[in-house]
């Protein structure tokens, strides 16, 4: 069962073609690897998936509804982990768990629940009521992702989840998600400038250039496609080895975050 679906989508900004005419689905239950160099088309398709951005053009299914005719059910339908901070530093743990559940209407019993289990799963449980800002990187990171799995989301979007983290970190972190997925089903789609990351763990790879979709497939799919000995191997025969710019500023995410929750 698809739980996304995207066809023939394109977003124009003036001259500048972001994403071009690219097509993909992802199956229910997923773990889902979106990878690209930086300004390849990967945050503008991920903004407009979660009605952050309209398309220019194309269409979006997500969870059987689509951004533009019912964006109200798409963003209960999806969690996000942006690359960028989002907690509020001043309050504590649960706080921030309970004002976000708070904010997708969760009912307080259900929520009290669904938060001491998050928590326990994240290993934060024991600091709940600790101010965020006492909490390390790698520790906000898991406070993030308990909060995006808040509501049951039935995909949570993750945009670079590990970026910064020690490698104990990463690892138990993907270990909380890889869980997750297992236990509620749910639909993992994340970006990852860490191939050795996305080889481990996603089903399937799609691999975005100059706002194309170039090749899509297994991680031994792309590998055997290109003759090479690992996904980075494969990642760079793709898509060359010329450093890029970045897609977007701190600025303009942080601007689009402040959209997406003032819905």
């Amino acid at each position: 069962m698809k739980i996304i679906e995207v066809k023939n989508l394109t977003k124009k900004f003036k001259d500048l073609i972001a994403v071009d005419n690219i097509s993909f689905e992802v199956e229910k239950g997923e773990i889902f690897a979106f990878l690209g160099p930086n300004g390849a088309g990967k945050s503008t398709t991920i903004k407009m998936l979660t009605t952050l951005l309209q398309p220019t053009s194309g269409s979006i299914v997500l969870n059987n509804y689509d951004p533009l005719r019912n964006p109200d059910e798409v963003r209960h339908s999806f969690g996000i982990v942006f690359q960028d901070p989002s907690l509020d530093d001043e309050l504590t743990a649960y706080e921030n768990m309970d004002f976000h559940g708070i904010l997708y209407d969760v009912p307080k019993k259900v929520r009290k629940d669904r938060i001491e289990h998050l928590l326990k799963l994240v290993e934060l449980w024991d600091r709940r009521k600790s101010l965020v800002k006492e909490f390390s990187g790698g520790m906000k990171r898991r406070l993030e992702i308990a909060r995006g799995l808040l509501h049951h989301p039935k995909v949570i979007f993750l945009d670079e989840p590990t970026l910064g983290l020690d490698p104990q970190t990463r690892n138990s972190t993907w270990n909380y998600l890889l869980e997750l997925n297992k236990e509620e089903g749910t639909t993992i789609f994340f970006t990852t400038h860490y191939m050795e990351e996305a080889e481990r763990v996603a089903q399937r790879v799609a691999i975005i250039d100059h706002g194309r979709i170039i090749a899509t497939g297994t991680s031994e799919e792309l590998k055997a496609s290109s003759h090479s000995n690992s996904l980075e191997e494969a990642f760079l025969a793709l898509t060359g080895k010329g450093i890029r710019e970045e897609e977007g500023t701190n600025l303009d995410r942080m601007r689009q975050r402040r959209k997406l929750f003032r819905h």
